[in-house]
């Protein structure tokens, strides 16, 4: 499908001085003007061109996407730069000043706006790469949020995100804030440094004792495999649209269709060969 982009600028109470930018990218079919599509948020450290092009890629499957700027409250909308002033210095001097009410006010305002839009039918699903992935796995306490692809999501092991370096992401799952929601799928890579065997051991421990419907895949990569520019030669393109197709499978199946409210089903699968 051919895709649009704009972008809305959203008061935030939290930051009033300071408006959050929200870019939409959305699926455009000629000739039916008032189509509307399921809608996905894309978040990381605002919205670079690797973040861009892959969004891009997800509206031209038929979804409104909407990217925040994840540190408005310290700068304007423009990307931050992958080097060592921006990406190291600026970008994780903000990620642990901002609060993490702040990050969840973002995500609330970002999905606000997507039900709000015409051309969006309501039906919300989230990703995120690195500090995107674990805001797109807090997305999922949102009971409006029906799946969650969270690729290489840090932070959340350590329960460092945000001011103070203390995040509550575990714990609410533990006390069930995510029980009986959305799906989530947890993407890493064997090889990243920043999430190791034991925090990914905790993290997926930590959900399926709290019965959260989860997929966790862990594959031969390094961290920011996705990332398509300053990767610093960890970019793996196969192995990114595998997982792309993975991505659309499960949000086609949980928002791109309606299939009424979910029912746990309290049966044991039969034990067959």
């Amino acid at each position: 499908m051919l895709i649009t982009k704009t972008y809305h600028d959203v008061p935030s109470n939290l930051s009033k001085e300071r408006p959050i930018r929200i870019f939409v990218i959305s699926p455009v079919v000629p000739g039916y003007p008032q189509a509307r599509f399921p809608a996905g948020c894309s978040e990381i450290y605002q919205v670079t061109g690797p973040v861009e092009r892959f969004a891009g890629q997800i509206a031209s499957h038929g979804y409104v996407v909407a990217c925040p700027s994840s540190f408005h409250e310290f700068e304007g909308p423009e990307p931050i730069p992958y080097d060592a002033e921006g990406r190291t210095d600026r970008g994780n001097m903000y990620k642990i000043e901002k609060t993490v009410e702040a990050y969840d006010e973002d995500a609330t305002l970002t999905i606000d706006l997507l039900t709000s839009l015409p051309n969006c039918n309501g039906r919300i699903a989230a990703t995120g790469m690195c500090l995107g992935g674990h805001l797109a796995f807090r997305a999922a306490f949102d009971a409006r949020v029906l799946s969650s692809v969270c690729f290489f999501a840090t932070d959340i092991h350590g329960a460092t995100l945000g001011r103070g370096k203390k995040d509550d992401s575990l714990e609410r799952v533990r006390k069930g804030d995510m029980t009986r929601k959305g799906e989530l799928v947890m993407i890493f890579g064997k090889q990243d440094t920043h999430v190791p065997r034991l925090g990914r051991d905790l993290i997926r421990t930590t959900l399926e004792d709290a019965n959260v419907p989860c997929s966790f895949l862990e594959v031969q990569a390094q961290h920011a495999f996705i990332r398509d520019e300053s990767s610093k030669g960890r970019w793996d393109a196969a192995l990114t649209r595998s997982l792309f197709t993975f991505m659309l499978e499960v949000f086609e199946r949980t928002v791109g269709r309606d299939l009424g409210p979910r029912i746990d089903e309290k049966e044991k699968p039969e034990h067959v060969c």
